[in-house]
């Protein structure tokens, strides 16, 4: 069964699709749907976002619908850039520039004070309008230097909790197993298919 997850960012997608692999339901996005949809992310926070994406989608198509928003916070930084992850250094920055601006910003906040954490708020809506909320949270610190080439906006300074290396440098598999993002679709998988099994008729 398909399920469209209101994002035309590409490595979102791709995450998405690994977690949902083998479960009964294809990721689809606005790519596939309605690539012209745009989503300003002006909310107050990571739910309200969500929300916003979700319903604009929902509201295309009436089908099951993701939207998810998500961002970094860093205690040193008084939870910056949070929300603002995206467009933090600028609308137009590249995900190397807000890391170096990130890195920049701690150059002198000792390793014992680098604590962060990747937060996740998914919002599910089902194709009769009801709304679910799933959030994931994975803590971690900010490396000193940017490392490792896999994945997308701040792997590469992020270490999760448990490990030595940066998202960027442990890689999909291991990465898709215990993000934020992960968490939150794996509450978002378990909910489907203990309540709406893929081979139900209503689906």
């Amino acid at each position: 069964m398909k399920i469209l997850l209101a994002t035309q960012n590409q490595g979102k997608a791709n995450e998405a699709r690994w977690i949902f692999k083998g479960s009964g339901w294809e990721v689809i996005t606005l790519t596939d749907v309605c690539p012209e949809l745009k989503i300003p992310e002006d909310g107050a926070s990571y739910a309200e976002n969500a929300q916003k994406k979700a319903r604009a989608a929902f509201g295309r198509t009436g089908m099951w619908t993701l939207g998810e928003d998500s961002g970094l916070e860093v205690d040193a930084l008084q939870g910056r850039p949070g929300i603002m992850s995206k467009r933090f250094g600028g609308e137009e920055a590249t995900d190397l520039e807000r890391n170096r601006q990130l890195l920049e910003m701690m150059i002198a906040v000792p390793e014992s004070e680098r604590t962060a954490r990747f937060r996740c708020l998914v919002c599910l809506i089902d194709p009769q309008g009801s709304e679910r909320f799933f959030e994931g949270v994975c803590e971690g610190r900010i490396a000193h230097t940017i490392r490792g080439g896999y994945g997308f906006g701040y792997d590469p300074v992020f270490i999760p909790e448990g490990y030595a290396l940066t998202f960027a440098e442990l890689g999909q598999k291991v990465k898709n197993l215990i993000s934020h993002r992960a968490r939150a679709f794996q509450q978002v998988l378990t909910y489907l298919n203990s309540r709406f099994p893929v081979s139900s008729s209503h689906l």
